[in-house]
């Protein structure tokens, strides 16, 4: 009995060690992604920081036209990021989402203002289609921005050089959508589901982490919306974001007095 005793014992020692190392490697690796996360979105703001300030010295536009205000936007967004980052040390769990009522067609604007330069620094047309003006969303505007940039990087990355990407946003009765279009020539036998995975890459181009679709699909359902994607063979593929549209809540008919 003392001999099962003491092997039983060993095999314990033993499995609570493996169960132990597996937790913090768990741990290292969530940490390092976390880690990864952040840079990579704090780069994509740098670039579009860069871009701007490039156009504004270059001397053919304003600090206070579109190009200063894209600017300043990505500077924001720096500066969100990093406080973000510090309140997420020291809680050790992600923010929750800081929803606000936004319109949904200056918002586009804002995407446009940034696409546009992106768009010439890899020589290609952003093509913007009319929003509505009435169409509104509840979203954490940095949360999203994250998200419909990223699709637009990518589809700048990987569109053939002259071509365009696409950016429409549309209602259903109770959805917006926000497509993103590209002419990449079509994806990959199955990779539609796999480009979503992190640090994920599905090209010879390496600049980057492999993290931005991944990023985007959490923070899209993150506030209760989608992102998928289809592919258009021969043609390139449209990355679609499901978000609940804002309805306008309508106020109660006034009561009739009674008609004696």
């Amino acid at each position: 009995m003392n001999r099962c005793l003491d092997n039983a014992i060993a095999d314990a020692v033993t499995e609570f060690s493996y169960e132990r190392d597996v937790a913090a490697a768990k741990v290292e690796h969530s940490a390092h992604e976390r880690r990864a996360v952040f840079a990579h979105e704090l780069r994509d703001s740098l670039h579009a920081a860069s871009l701007a300030f490039l156009a504004i010295k270059a001397g053919g536009v304003g600090v206070s036209g579109s190009t200063g205000a894209a600017l300043e936007r990505s500077l924001a967004t720096m500066s969100s990021l990093i406080t973000r980052s510090i309140m997420d040390a020291r809680a050790a769990a992600d923010l929750p989402p800081r929803n606000e009522l936004r319109s949904l067609a200056e918002f586009i604007a804002e995407v446009e203002a940034i696409g546009l330069l992106e768009a010439e620094a890899r020589q290609c047309r952003l093509v913007v289609e009319h929003v509505d003006p009435t169409l509104a969303v509840e979203v954490d505007r940095d949360l999203l921005m994250s998200a419909v940039m990223n699709l637009l990087t990518n589809a700048f990355k990987f569109t053939c050089q002259g071509t365009e990407v696409t950016l429409s946003a549309y209602p259903s009765a109770e959805h917006v959508f926000i497509e993103v279009s590209d002419n990449c020539g079509g994806l990959p036998p199955g990779s539609q589901q796999s480009m979503f995975l992190p640090f994920t890459q599905g090209s010879g181009d390496r600049s980057g982490l492999g993290l931005g679709l991944s990023i985007s699909r959490r923070n899209i359902e993150a506030q209760s919306g989608t992102l998928t994607v289809r592919d258009v063979p021969g043609t390139g593929c449209v990355f679609t974001i499901k978000l609940p549209r804002y309805i306008v809540p309508t106020a109660p008919a006034p009561h009739s007095p009674a008609v004696s």
